[in-house]
């Protein structure tokens, strides 16, 4: 009985001693759990204030083929300095600067080295601007630049003037081809039977070929002479500046819709204030066909004559572009397949496929020139034709 009574109260101890145990054991796990709960809960606050700091301001680092596309975008694009190449690794750009003219309370004019491509503010009698995007906006002192809904800049824009890429590049061609029929015009000037010399010898048969192969089948043997000084205006500018597209100087100038809209209202003026009579009566009442639908087809003529030009502008900027496009594309394998194929194995490949695409587009440049001129002359003609025809044998 004593024996009994012993082990109980031994069984008892051992009892009251493991629920201590436990218990303690349970509370400090409850609280070790409750304290891990709040620790996830805290990393879990600071990943996500990180992850909405980084979407509003994000760091990421660009890819090769990010890095090519962004300079084939700032080469097709007009700039207001000519930049020949980059250093990443120094950050720094090597090409020269342009003069910039602006008109804001007054004249302003600067060199865009001040701009140090976008990085600073330029100020100018009491004005802030800033390069942003290939535009210059006015700013305050520390250059802020505020955006709409569509994260577009709202900043006001002083009269820009500036002498960009597009105007030096149309500048320094319109020297180029004063030069060049100066020398022919010498020539001709001293007899009419002399043969150029020089680079003039080389000129004169693609003269000779916007002559006979354009202006005289399109527009007419009485005619053709009147028009001869904007085809040939025209299509050497073309010409030139598809050419000197081709080089390492940036020249983008075809590549331009607005270039390219302007030759093509040229086109459409000359086209409008050279048309005779008959023209006008085709377009607003046309000969030979039943009332009704001589007013269901003036609509039309009057949308053809405004398409004419549109499609002259599109046409010229489009193949430009896409063929500029192309040849950066090329030239990019050998920076964005390095790893891929090798650095001779991109060499190589980039080197045959964009030398053999120059060579190709050479002949666009030409053959842009060409249709653009073709097709001036050709509505030129139909404006200037003279219908012979009776209204009731039409």
């Amino acid at each position: 009985m004593v024996t009994l009574k012993k082990s109980l109260n031994l069984l008892a101890a051992v009892i009251f001693t493991a629920s201590s145990v436990f218990s303690y054991a349970q509370t400090n796990a409850q609280n070790l759990e409750k304290s891990i709960e709040e620790t996830e809960q805290s990393v879990a606050e600071t990943l996500e204030a990180a992850e909405e700091a980084n979407h509003e301001h994000p760091i990421v680092e660009k890819t090769q083929a990010q890095k090519v596309q962004d300079h084939i975008t700032h080469h097709l694009a007009d700039d207001y300095s000519f930049v020949f190449f980059s250093d990443e690794a120094e950050g720094k750009n090597y090409g020269f600067s342009l003069p910039v003219i602006l008109i804001d309370n007054g004249l302003k004019v600067f060199m865009s080295s001040e701009f140090d491509y976008g990085k600073k503010v330029v100020e100018k009698d009491g004005q802030f601007y800033k390069l942003y995007h290939g535009k210059i906006y006015k700013t305050d002192a520390a250059g802020t630049i505020d955006y709409d809904d569509t994260h577009h800049p709202t900043n006001e824009k002083p009269l820009d003037f500036s002498i960009t890429k597009n105007v030096a590049s149309l500048l320094f061609t319109t020297a180029l081809i004063f030069v060049m029929f100066l020398g022919l015009a010498k020539t001709y000037k001293n007899g009419a039977n002399n043969l150029p010399k020089g680079f003039a010898r080389a000129l004169e048969p693609m003269v000779l070929y916007v002559r006979d192969e354009m202006a005289i089948p399109n527009i007419g043997k009485d005619k053709y002479k009147k028009f001869m000084p904007y085809l040939l205006s025209v299509f050497f500018l073309i010409f030139l500046l598809n050419l000197l597209g081709l080089t390492p100087l940036g020249f983008n100038v075809t590549g331009s819709i607005s270039v390219t809209a302007c030759l093509a209202i040229f086109t459409f003026i000359i086209t409008q204030f050279s048309a005779n009579k008959d023209y006008w009566k085709h377009i607003f009442w046309m000969p030979g066909v039943p009332v009704p639908m001589k007013i269901m087809l003036a609509p039309i003529e009057i949308l053809g004559a405004l398409i004419k030009p549109f499609s002259l502008m599109v046409r010229l900027f489009a193949n430009i572009t896409a063929g500029h496009s192309v040849v950066f594309g090329l030239i990019a394998i050998i920076f964005v397949m390095k790893e891929a194929l090798g650095t001779g194995g991109a060499i190589g490949i980039g080197f045959f496929l964009s030398t053999f695409l120059v060579f190709l587009e050479i002949l666009v440049a030409f053959l842009q020139a060409f249709i653009f001129t073709m097709l001036s002359s050709l509505f030129i003609g139909m404006a200037v034709a003279e219908h012979e025809h009776d209204e009731a044998h039409h």
